[in-house]
């Protein structure tokens, strides 16, 4: 199609598809016409929820020729296969984070796309929420001067108390830095412009871990990831950060970034929400200035509207394929500095997408 809403069709109908199917069937601009799981039971009550007119599974999704947009919400390790389908059936890909497991296919998937004239965008699209969005016009303004240096944490006991199928979070494609970390890095790369070193440090608290929650309560499970990653983090423009991400604190601290720059600090909104407010301390001000959130209140989602509506528009979309593949590097370089145990360069680069204007809105019928 070249006009009108575009046609959205979900593949993974499990616990995050009920926030992205609750704002996508809210926005004008799409059409949200199928959902596919492998379990096709699963599938069908999700869409009933959402009052989504057709389920069933994958093949058939694809298979339609009204679905022009795939939301790929499986887990980590099908991401790129399930990508490359939904290309070679003709389709555009918005993704769940991470991108890939690794460079090789991440690239491939990306060079698919432009082999096809398609599109891949991925999450994290917290990024574009307001709070960050409010935080990145006061900063692109000079409200703390020339930004410098940043401070990233997150530290939790670890996802397996609440989440009631974790073991995926504790293999690759997960852990910490891979399940945390392109929301932290995402944001700092939009703010400091794009990485080029790292060096990384960190293990694994435990090598088993056991679910808390939900009709598989006890059960033991393995992990091989490492569950804490501290990493040095230098950017091209001559900044750096300090980011520690773990799944092993007893001591809870998550949303957690400042960002410093030659006229004071910014502490910013949580880079896993989509609101919330910015604090300037500014060098001789007494008092911080508080930024309340400007701009739409829409969450997961709206990075794929945002992608629909440059679909439509020809114009570049702001969580793009080649953003999260960059995010995707670095933190395959933390990982790899963790392991020899020395610095490494990230060899890829990015342009930062502009700021969403302010009266952005996602509710808005443009299409």
């Amino acid at each position: 199609m070249t006009g009108g809403p575009v046609g959205v069709g979900f593949v993974g109908a499990g616990v995050i598809s009920g926030t992205y199917l609750e704002n996508l069937t809210s926005f004008p601009d799409v059409r949200v016409l199928r959902v596919a799981d492998l379990d096709t039971e699963r599938a069908a009550a999700r869409a009933a929820e959402y009052g989504v007119p057709r389920s069933g599974t994958v093949a058939e999704l694809l298979d339609d020729p009204d679905v022009e947009l795939v939301v790929n919400l499986t887990t980590p390790a099908s991401h790129v296969d399930v990508g490359l389908a939904a290309l070679e059936a003709g389709k555009h890909v918005w993704a769940e984070k991470p991108l890939a497991l690794d460079r090789q296919t991440g690239r491939k998937l990306l060079d698919r796309a432009r082999e096809k004239g398609l599109r891949v965008a991925s999450a994290p699209d917290t990024v574009l929420g307001a709070g960050l969005q409010t935080a990145r016009r006061a900063i692109d303004e000079g409200r703390i001067g020339q930004p410098n240096t940043a401070l990233a944490l997150f530290q939790v006991p670890g996802p397996e108390s609440w989440h009631p199928a974790p073991e995926f979070l504790f293999q690759a494609g997960g852990g910490p830095l891979l399940d945390m970390g392109p929301y932290y890095l995402t944001t700092l790369v939009h703010l400091l412009g794009p990485i080029r070193r790292v060096t990384g440090a960190g293990g694994r608290a435990r090598d088993t871990r056991v679910i808390g929650s939900g009709p598989r309560a006890g059960t033991e499970f393995p992990v091989t990831v490492p569950t804490t990653v501290t990493a040095l983090v230098e950017f091209t423009s001559g900044g750096s950060a300090q980011v520690v991400l773990s799944f092993d604190s007893a001591l809870r601290r998550t949303g957690f970034v400042e960002l410093t720059g030659t006229l004071g600090t910014a502490v910013l909104p949580d880079p896993n929400r989509f609101d919330g407010p910015t604090a300037l301390h500014l060098f001789g001000q007494e008092e911080p200035e508080e930024l309340a959130p400007k701009g739409h209140a829409a969450s997961r989602g709206t990075g794929t509207l945002e992608l629909a509506r440059a679909i439509r528009a020809g114009v570049p979309e702001r969580a793009s394929g080649e953003l999260a593949y960059h995010v995707l590097d670095a933190m395959l370089a933390i990982d790899e500095s963790l392991t020899r145990g020395q610095p490494v360069e990230v060899a890829s680069v990015v342009a930062v997408p502009p700021a969403l204007p302010v009266a952005w809105d996602p509710r808005e019928k443009t299409l």
